[in-house]
């Protein structure tokens, strides 16, 4: 378990019903004042719930992807409590309903717990979403929406109550409100009204007010038709190395375009350089499919993507293989693509994998990160993508124990990303140096902006951060790592925690740094997909 408290500083859209459509088509997931802090965490990855009061039900750590806490009955009301009495609070975490006993039943995450009978509640039934509070006897309802509730799907639930004010979201958007003067303060929990659960990733911040999200710019797509094919990343996929001269893709190759599963699976997966279009969203079975080396996957105008599976980008993961394959995958791209829904990773980068660009891409909403290299893959460029709506963002290694794998490896660029309101892993990083952060805007990162650990070396320069609690930081979970913060603006958010020496990235390319106070126009005017060239 990794939690968090204050002493340190820190998709369910599926149909609702025409009752509620017209509100939640305006509707913005809000964003917490200036003054959000971390206020409690969980993650319970090290197979822990100290901390947690419980009552009823039948608790316990299991894993479910990651770890997670699991109540695993359906014959009791079962609730747990966590934290201490806050007032103004917003309580979110990925509950993963798994079996309702009857209507009326609920999976939900709780606020202003006085105990663990009398305390509000966000939930997910089999009949939708409810708003609603107890008060020592059973649930009472204060709002609800109708909407389709799948058993074995993972939300992100979030609950914010400040004043006398409750808002519930579902996957980022507000679908029940309600106002109630019964608690003004308590603590934050998880329930299981006569149903079975998995939760994880519970993040509790105070609240003292919603303010508007940044604006996005309007940007003119490309035409519809075009697949972008050329370019050339800066960066650690710009380098000569393992063999490689750059990263090039399909370059020499044919250009096909696909617009079905099959199609792109079968694409992706062949041998010798390739262009590939993608036109339209693209709905894959469950799980990674597998990407060959000298591909570039590009998507058609700025409403192309994959849903419901991932790109794996790297051989079999084994632990016996400590130095770079000859077979390794290598020289690949992709880049405006949308990617929504993964039942595993957006994108995942292993084994060796090298000179890999991930460029003007729009992720988020998956299950488990959204762009993950480890074991020991490097001169991987990730810039311009969007990233929200997700809590694991990006990982760059994956475990503390891999060094053998990892170190003298996971050389890595991240600029020009927008890292929008994702709480944590942006990036979280082990081992790799120098790993080059620059350029990027992060924007209420509840927990984290970039994490070094496990003795990576994190280059952080010409950033633009907002409200971030802890920008940036060598000491967030396990081993210390070492980073140098330079260049960056600070807006309403805390200041680097961050020390030791790192290689320079200009020992290994070239580049140029914008004006770090322009960089929040920058990226969000051009960021994201069907914005190449803007």
């Amino acid at each position: 378990m990794r939690q968090r408290t204050a002493t340190r500083t820190g998709s369910l859209l599926a149909a609702l019903t025409a009752a509620i459509a017209a509100m939640l088509l305006g509707a913005l997931a809000m964003v917490p004042s200036a003054s959000a802090a971390t206020l409690f965490g969980d993650d319970f990855e090290d197979g822990d719930a100290a901390g947690w009061s419980r009552s009823g039900g039948s608790w316990s750590v299991v894993t479910d992807g990651s770890r997670a806490y699991r109540q695993s009955g359906t014959s009791a009301d079962a609730r747990a409590v966590a934290g201490s009495g806050w007032s103004g609070q917003s309580v979110q975490a990925r509950v993963k309903p798994i079996a309702f006993n009857g209507t009326g039943r609920y999976a939900a995450v709780l606020a202003r717990a006085q105990s663990t009978s009398a305390y509000y509640f966000l939930g997910l039934g089999d009949g939708g979403v409810v708003l609603g509070k107890r008060a020592g006897g059973g649930p009472v309802t204060l709002a609800s929406a109708t909407a389709a509730v799948t058993p074995g799907t993972w939300y992100t639930l979030r609950l914010e109550a400040f004043g006398t004010s409750l808002r519930g979201f579902v996957d980022g958007v507000e679908v029940v409100s309600a106002t109630d003067a019964a608690y003004s303060s308590g603590r934050a929990g998880l329930a299981g009204y006569y149903a079975s659960a998995s939760f994880d990733d519970v993040l509790v911040t105070d609240v003292a007010g919603p303010s508007q999200p940044p604006v996005t710019p309007t940007v003119t797509p490309p035409p519809p038709g075009t697949c972008p094919t050329s370019g050339t990343p800066a960066g650690f996929a710009s380098v000569n190395a393992w063999g490689q001269n750059g990263t090039t893709g399909g370059a020499g190759g044919p250009t096909v375009e696909v617009d079905t599963a099959s199609e792109l699976i079968a694409a992706i997966g062949q041998s010798g350089p390739l262009n590939i279009c993608v036109r339209g969203m693209i709905a894959v079975p469950a799980g990674m499919h597998n990407v060959a080396s000298d591909k570039t996957i590009v998507g058609v105008g700025s409403g192309s993507g994959i849903t419901g599976g991932g790109l794996n980008i790297g051989l079999p993961a084994d632990d016996a293989i400590t130095s770079p394959p000859a077979d390794a995958v290598h020289n690949v791209i992709i880049r405006n693509l949308v990617f929504r829904g993964a039942t595993d990773d957006s994108i995942n980068v292993q084994m060796f994998s090298h000179h890999v660009w991930v460029d003007h891409n729009d992720l988020c909403c998956g299950y488990d990160g959204l762009l993950d290299i480890k074991r020991g893959s490097s001169y991987v460029t990730v810039s311009w993508n969007h990233v929200h709506q997700h809590t694991k963002t990006m990982l760059l290694g994956h475990s503390d124990g891999n060094a053998a794998q990892d170190v003298g490896r996971l050389m890595v660029t991240y600029h020009h990303n927008w890292f929008d309101r994702t709480p944590q892993r942006n990036p979280r990083v082990r081992f790799g140096e120098p790993v080059h952060v620059y350029n990027n805007y992060y924007v209420y990162n509840t927990d984290t902006g970039v994490a070094c650990q496990a003795d990576a070396g994190c280059l952080v320069e010409g950033n633009y951060f907002e409200l971030v609690e802890e920008p940036v930081t060598n000491s967030y979970a396990g081993p210390s790592g070492r980073c140098v913060a330079r260049d960056n603006v600070f807006v309403e958010s805390g200041q680097p925690d961050c020390g030791g020496s790192v290689r320079e990235a200009r020992d290994f390319y070239a580049y140029t740094l914008d004006d770090p106070n322009t960089v929040k126009a920058v990226v969000t005017a051009g960021a994201g997909v069907g914005r190449i060239g803007a």
